[in-house]
């Protein structure tokens, strides 16, 4: 029978029903850092949406859908300037109704031609751009969702410098990275969303937690990639476990590392889930 699990108890067969609430965490994939030149930074890539809650409704033999969001490309670094590109903005990660956005891309440093950053889960941080005026960074939390899943990007830097990526806790600022979110859903503090650095590190987002990546180093290095996305849900252990679990999804199930509770982590593709 679809969500029910059976076990011997006293002698007797007893039924563990589908559970009727649940945990989840949300998190897409982070946008790409922006393209670097000989003499300016790119923006940094902006986190990917973050939405978490302790209640969510399910109920047996409804499917649910789970997609897990992957990281934007890095933008292309060049000693030519008119080479170098933005980063590419990440990609939404969904949990049945629940739907976090991509980050946005990190905007292209160069002295003629810079770019703004993407906006997204949280935004992208805008390209330097020498002399050539001030480059926006991204709006987060777009689309809105109540709680915000995300903050802005920041404009470039005076100089050479690219905007920081904007962060699930808070707004980038000059070319450093708005902060991630600790979550505890897994029973271990893991921090989530961060946001890219302008500042030439090139360092790609972390996997699966959305990290936005790094604005290419300078002398036109390479850029860094967004961090693919995650879906966790997490239940007390006297509720029996799924029922079905699409093909499509990578995942891992742990019902030790958090006392008394069944903690499914999706960490790749698509499907669809059952009680």
């Amino acid at each position: 029978m679809s969500g029910i699990m059976l076990s011997l108890l006293g002698g007797k067969i007893a039924a563990a029903a589908a559970p009727t609430s649940i945990e989840y965490l949300v998190v897409a994939g982070g946008g790409g850092g922006g393209g670097t030149t000989n003499t300016v930074n790119g923006g940094g890539g902006g986190a990917g949406g973050y939405l978490t809650s302790a209640s969510f409704s399910v109920s047996s033999g409804t499917g649910y859908t789970v997609t897990v969001g992957g990281g934007g490309a890095a933008g292309t670094c060049s000693a030519v300037e008119t080479n170098t590109t933005n980063g590419t903005q990440g990609t939404a990660s969904v949990f049945s109704s629940i739907s976090s956005a991509g980050g946005g891309y990190g905007g292209r440093g160069s002295t003629a031609t810079p770019a703004a950053g993407g906006s997204g889960g949280s935004g992208g941080g805008g390209g330097g751009s020498g002399t050539a005026g001030a480059q926006a960074g991204g709006s987060g939390n777009t689309p809105s969702t109540s709680p915000s899943q995300g903050n802005n990007g920041a404009a470039n830097q005076t100089g050479g410098n690219g905007g920081g990526g904007g962060g699930s806790s808070s707004a980038g600022s000059s070319f450093n990275p708005g902060a991630g979110t600790a979550n505890t859903i897994t029973g271990v503090s893991v921090t989530y969303a961060a946001g890219g650095s302008g500042g030439g590190t090139g360092t790609n987002g972390t996997a699966n937690t959305g990290g936005g990546g790094g604005s290419g180093t300078s002398g036109a290095g390479t850029a860094g990639s967004g961090g693919s996305g995650v879906v966790i849900i997490a239940y007390p252990t006297t509720y029996a476990a799924l029922f079905s679990i699409g093909g499509g999804l990578t995942y891992t199930v742990d019902t030790t590392t958090r006392s008394g509770y069944r903690v499914y982590r999706f960490t790749a593709g698509t499907g669809t889930i059952t009680w």
